[in-house]
Formats: C-alpha cells, sequence, structure tokens
C-alpha cells in the first residue's frame, strides 16, 4: 500500500521529537518523578498563572468550536507588536506556520534553501510538497548567508532562516541578516524562524517585525511553546505581509488553533513578568551548565536560546547512559552532528541532576 503515496512522501523520514518522560519509565522500569526531560527546549517554569486561569475558563465552553478567525488572539498579537491583524496567520504550533508557507508556495519543479544543522522541520515540509530542498554547509554551525545567497536559482522560492539556530543556538547579527535580505529576489520568500527571540538580550533582540514595511517577501514565524510555556497546546503565529497571509489561510486547515490555546496565548501575552522570569531563569541555568561543561572538558556551542549543544566521545552511548539514569536530552546525530548531545536548560535541580549524572558516565569510561 505504501506505493500509494507519491515518492517524495514515502522518502520523508518522520520527525522524532523528544522521548516523553512516561515512555522512558516504561523503558527503564523508572519512576516518573525520578525522570528530568532537558530535551525539547520547553520551559521549565511551566505556565503563566494567567494563562493557567484563563483555560480553566475556556474550559466553560469547550463543546463548541473555537474562533475559526482567532479574533482576540490577532487583536493581542496586533497591539503587542504593532502589526496590521490582516498581517497575521495563526498556526498549529510554529511548525504549522512552516507547512503553510509551504504548501502555499511551494510546487514539485520548486527548490528551497536552508542551512546544514538547521531546523529538521525545513526539509520535511519542503519533501512533503515534492521540492527540492537545497542544503547549504554551515559556518561555524552557523548560517552562511553569503552561501546560502550563492545557491538561490530562477528554481528558488523560499528560504529558512532560522535565528537563533535549532539545534546549535547560534545567532546571525542584525545588520548581517538585514544586508542578506537586501540581496535575496523579491520574488523569493525568506522565513525567519524566530521561536527563541524571547530568550534574547534587549541589545539581540530581533528588529525583523520592523523590517516587515521594507520586504514583502518576508515571513516571521514565532511559537509560545518556548518561552510562553504553551507547548502542550501547540499553537504560533506568523507576521507577513498581508497577500502572503491571504495564501498562507487559503490553505490553513479549519479551526487549526483550539480554543484553549487561543485563551491561555491571550493571557500570558500580558503577563510580561512571567516571561521576564522565564529570561532570568535561562541566562542563569545557561550558566550553570556552561560551567559544567567546561569543568568536564567537554566543548560545547555557545548558545543564544535555551538549550545547548556539546561534544562528547561516543555521543549516542553517552546518551543512552543518560537515560539508564533518567535523564532525558537529545541526541542530534540527525542534524548531522553525530559527536553531539543537545542540553535544554531546566531548572537549577535538573541541571545539576544532568551534570552530575554526565560526570558519573564519562569518570567510568563508558
Amino acid at each position: 500500500m505504501n506505493n500509494l503515496a507519491p515518492k517524495y512522501i514515502q522518502a520523508i523520514a518522520p520527525y522524532q521529537g523528544g522521548k516523553p518522560i512516561t515512555e522512558l519509565a516504561r523503558e527503564m522500569g523508572l519512576r516518573v518523578e525520578d525522570i528530568v526531560k532537558l530535551a525539547s527546549n520547553e520551559n521549565p517554569l511551566g505556565i503563566s498563572p494567567k494563562a493557567e486561569f484563563a483555560i480553566q475558563e475556556a474550559l466553560l465552553d469547550i463543546a463548541r468550536y473555537p474562533d475559526g478567525n482567532s479574533f482576540a488572539l490577532r487583536d493581542a498579537v496586533s497591539k503587542k507588536f504593532n502589526i496590521a491583524p490582516n498581517q497575521i496567520v495563526f498556526g498549529n504550533g510554529s511548525n504549522d506556520i512552516l507547512e503553510l508557507a509551504a504548501r502555499a508556495f511551494l510546487t514539485a519543479d520548486c527548490e528551497t534553501v536552508y542551512s546544514q544543522h538547521a531546523f529538521a522541520v525545513y526539509p520535511l515540509v519542503t519533501q512533503a510538497t515534492g521540492a527540492k530542498g537545497v542544503v547549504v554547509p554551515a559556518k561555524n554551525f552557523g548560517h552562511d548567508l553569503t552561501g546560502m545567497l550563492a545557491a538561490i536559482t530562477a528554481k528558488t522560492r523560499i528560504v529558512f532562516v532560522a535565528n537563533p539556530n535549532n539545534p546549535t543556538g547560534t545567532l546571525l547579527a542584525k545588520d548581517e541578516l538585514l544586508a542578506f535580505l537586501r540581496q535575496v529576489p523579491s520574488d523569493v520568500l525568506v522565513v525567519l524562524d524566530e521561536a527563541y527571540d524571547e530568550y534574547l538580550s534587549a541589545t539581540n533582540k530581533s528588529e525583523a517585525l520592523n523590517w516587515l514595511k521594507e520586504f514583502e517577501n518576508l515571513i516571521i514565524s514565532r511559537t509560545f511553546s518556548k518561552a510562553y510555556g504553551l507547548a502542550g497546546l501547540r499553537i504560533g503565529f506568523g507576521v507577513c505581509h498581508s497577500d502572503i497571509a491571504d495564501m498562507m489561510n487559503r490553505v490553513r486547515q479549519p479551526f487549526n488553533v483550539n480554543s484553549i490555546a487561543q485563551a491561555a496565548a491571550v493571557a500570558t501575552l500580558g503577563d510580561d513578568e512571567f516571561v521576564e522570569r522565564s529570561y532570568a531563569l535561562n541566562q542563569a541555568g545557561m550558566a550553570q551548565i556552561s560551567l559544567g561543561l567546561k569543568k568536564l572538558e567537554l566543548a560545547f556551542i555557545p548558545s543564544f536560546a535555551n538549550f545547548i549543544s556539546f561534544k562528547v566521545k561516543d555521543a549516542s552511548i553517552v546518551n543512552q547512559k543518560l537515560l539508564e539514569n533518567g535523564v532525558i536530552i537529545r541526541p542530534i546525530a540527525n542534524y548531522g552532528m553525530p559527536d553531539y548531545l543537545r542540553v535544554s536548560i531546566g531548572l537549577f535541580s535538573e541541571n545539576a541532576r544532568f551534570l552530575a549524572v554526565l560526570e558519573q558516565i564519562l569518570k567510568s569510561n563508558i
């Protein structure tokens, strides 16, 4: 029956998320409460108290379909980021925004351009349309913008850029990114994936929303899954020219964002204190894990997100040993980095547990 699907669908390797805590508990015979998960770049603080209250309120109306146009959330995002309502597209997570862009603008004779070691969803949404993905070798584990420009051809329809990048955590300088956008042909869309922008310092924070007036071919994707803590509700949004938003909304599934997610997102957008606490915790945890990796004499990639990728001998074996000890992090061999593992920033105690178990494993010579 597989042969009924097009060849380009058959060739897709499904996206593999971080191992769930309950799955590891079953596999290893561990107690759920004894497991630390630092694999999926989630917010260790959980959700905003305002979002929790909004969820409880929204449950009372759960028997009804959600607002398919996300009016309240559209208004909140519009006011928060000073964006016209018709420039916003909502998705079932920011992954959905990436897929909507691909479905709206790619055909089998098109190409996309993205960096080596960039988010795994870029090639997935490309393959799902039958288009060809062009991978540009990374530069210091980040985007080589010069190389990406050179890879653009008459067939190129979309260029994907993650900033900060996942899984390497690298950050492009704003002046370099702006210069890049000014050199990309106007008939080539640039999808700028800013899933981790809330973890950037005030100096490094993106100015891309201000660039939309200059670049009609720019799509910016954001998520509520990271600093806002709503990963389980799956909600994200894209901001772009109204004509592009119109095309993306035409291929969007009806009611693609559920009512609970909409209510929680509106509430958490109004909780700046929660996001500030999330940022501060991440900064402290980043310093804690970085120092720990240095003490273990392990090389790592300085990160601007809420995770760190580090190099270790026999990475797959180390990862397995961590799992056996109830610590879930992320192997990234599928990103072309077989000697690296990625650890998300957690609570102080979770970070300490990871470092202690990792040290024990390394001392045992595996």
